[in-house]
């Protein structure tokens, strides 16, 4: 097959960002809906998609989409989908399901139907009866969203925000996906200080420096479809060969991860140790009111408590006052970027955001406060030029 239609999802206020990860890659074609960015390219696209895309959450195959108000049609419509150009005939394919706003309200029954369906169809191509299901994974998704039902094939396996490197986990960890996309958000350089002042267990940190070093995200970590027969396994060498000529292990960063925490702190080092990043990346035990740098300029990207608890609201507004006068007697020149589910972060930080965008941590809705220092306003020659050189190393189409 020459070409197929992907989709990248995403969480909803990313939508821009992966789109924006997908041209740099190459592509072209591509469509913006709410949680999803789809295009159209060649099977390469999948091992090059599930090993650079930073800020999405998989990487799928549009099977079809159709309308669908009736269980026969559901049926038909998904047996006459090419099922056997993509399942051998020993394929796992489990049936994963949602349905919001549609006549078909039961999931499981949907599930019920599209598997039954798939199965009609292998038997027309395999002429057999019954399937024993030990071979490659495919996990299939019917999706029905008023009444129309989109049937995708999961190429990633594990969320991508799975890298490889957080084998441990520490309370309310902030999801990798997100952080790369406030990294992102902020436009933050290398050439700049970058600190995290609650740092937790090191995703912030990690994935500002994976980003700075050109690192593929999903270079240390397998994806369901490198088990595919229909995928030459040329294509999923090439694109490791091409994210490892296109790393960049020289470059020494300024990014620094504090926390009043040692047990984070410690997952934060096994954490950066695993992605190979230890090097790059210095933390240190600090409350927040100890926070302080000869650096002028910088950049402060963080994830503060937010204070989902009722019984917790004064103690985390009292830390949002004391951060408030620990960053402007010492860093008062710098950025900030801030991301908080409380809706009263500008008042009792004292400083007005330049833009709010909003975004979801799991489920919990948030802002992320973006405050640029007066430095920047109004742009800067060294910096554009800096940009233009980072841009150019992110990898193109082969």
């Amino acid at each position: 097959m020459d070409k197929v239609e992907l989709i990248a999802t995403s969480s909803f206020g990313l939508e821009a960002i992966v789109a924006r990860e997908v041209k740099k890659l190459g592509y072209e074609d591509v469509k913006v809906e709410n949680a999803r960015v789809s295009f159209t390219a060649d099977l390469s696209a999948i091992c090059r998609g599930n090993l650079w895309l930073r800020s999405a959450d998989r990487l799928l195959i549009k099977m079809g989409e159709f309308e669908a108000r009736s269980f026969t049609e559901l049926f038909d419509k998904t047996r006459d989908l090419p099922w056997a150009d993509w399942l051998p005939v020993n394929a796992n394919f489990p049936v994963q399901g949602k349905s919001i706003r549609s006549q078909l309200f039961s999931v499981p029954d949907c599930q019920a139907i599209v598997k039954k369906a798939v199965v009609e169809s292998l038997k027309g191509r395999y002429h057999k009866q019954w399937f024993e299901e030990n071979g490659p994974r495919y996990t299939i998704e019917v999706g029905i969203l008023k009444d129309v039902a989109t049937i995708t094939l999961d190429t990633s396996g594990a969320g991508l925000h799975k890298r490889g490197y957080r084998k441990l986990s520490s309370a309310a960890p902030l999801k990798e996906t997100l952080a790369a996309a406030m990294i992102d958000l902020s436009r933050w350089h290398p050439d700049r200080l970058l600190l995290d002042p609650f740092c937790g267990s090191g995703t912030i940190p990690i994935e500002a420096a994976m980003t700075a070093l050109n690192q593929a995200p999903g270079l240390n970590r397998e994806f369901a479809a490198e088990n595919w027969p229909v995928i030459p396994k040329k294509y999923w060498l090439d694109a490791r060969t091409e994210a490892n000529d296109l790393l960049n292990r020289e470059m020494r960063l300024k990014i620094r991860g504090t926390d009043i925490n040692p047990e984070a702190l410690s997952l934060a080092r096994y954490h950066a140790r695993q992605a190979g990043l230890e090097k790059q990346i210095h933390f240190q035990q600090m409350p927040v009111a100890q926070v302080q740098t000869k650096e002028k300029f910088g950049f402060l990207i963080t994830n503060p408590p937010y204070g989902q608890r009722l019984q917790d609201l004064p103690s985390v507004e009292k830390l949002y006052r004391e951060m408030s006068g620990i960053f402007k007697k010492n860093l008062s020149t710098w950025s900030f970027y801030i991301i908080t589910a409380h809706k009263e972060l500008e008042t009792f930080f004292g400083r007005r955001a330049d833009k709010k965008r909003k975004l979801y941590n799991g489920r919990i809705e948030c802002h992320f406060y973006q405050s640029t220092a007066p430095s920047r306003r109004g742009g800067n020659r060294k910096r554009k030029l800096i940009t233009q050189t980072y841009n150019r190393a992110i990898p193109g189409p082969i």
